[in-house]
């Protein structure tokens, strides 16, 4: 039959049939998903309508990820999907799609925060230095940083563009509900949290609701 992308092939409104006056045209067809994965490179290319090309990424362990407070972008390693909010069998077989929270190394913005901010190249650059740390926006991320570890939101769309871009999801982008059978404690923090889910440490049910716009953590108790 192949993978359509028309609408004359369902009901009317009223649950009638309709009748099909013509062949699947060539503007109609659609693709199986790219589904890409947590690995190694490899990347199909797919000649699309209009001479141009699409890029079906069927492994990827890699993006360019930003930090948007510190303006600083790096190439990192993938580590693994934590969170998407349209389905959670994407996250059991850790595919890479477009707004799907996933955890990267955090060694690139570890070395670029240590170089800009905290490590002087000799005396009389001291005082650009000591500007610097003013600015420095650290506290909230230093555990992250200190297990290796960022919480990041890919933006682009692997399975079309051939990248796993995205960005560092920063305290004013995210917070979280969490629905479990257990009484957990405040003090864990988005990342630990986070992170026990991945590994199926918690008994997280259906209800289950994560939403990024928020820096506070709730824990609601089981009813």
């Amino acid at each position: 039959m192949g993978i359509s992308r028309d609408n004359w092939h369902k009901r009317r409104k009223t649950g009638g049939k309709r009748k099909p006056y013509h062949k699947k045209w060539k503007y109609e067809l659609g693709r199986p998903a790219a589904n890409t994965k947590i690995g190694p490179h490899r990347i199909h290319t797919v000649c699309v309508r209009g001479g141009n090309k699409k890029y079906h990424t069927l492994r990827l362990d890699v993006g360019n990820f930003s930090r948007g407070s510190d303006c600083c972008t790096r190439k990192t390693r993938i580590i693994d999907v934590v969170y998407n909010a349209s389905n959670n069998g994407l996250v059991r077989t850790k595919t890479l799609v477009k707004n799907c929270m996933v955890l990267i190394d955090s060694t690139p913005y570890r070395q670029w925060y240590q170089s800009h901010y905290a490590l002087p190249l000799g005396r009389k650059k001291g005082k650009k230095y000591d500007e610097r740390k003013k600015n420095a926006k650290i506290s909230s991320l230093l555990e992250e940083f200190q297990q290796g570890k960022l919480l990041a939101c890919i933006a682009s769309r692997p399975g079309q563009g051939g990248r796993a871009d995205g960005y560092v999801l920063e305290e004013y982008l995210y917070s979280i509900n969490v629905r479990t059978g257990y009484n957990l404690s405040s003090n864990l923090s988005l990342f630990t949290i986070l992170l026990n889910i991945s590994q199926n440490l918690y008994d997280v049910k259906s209800q289950t609701s994560i939403s990024f716009y928020l820096c506070k953590i709730y824990i609601y108790p089981k009813k």
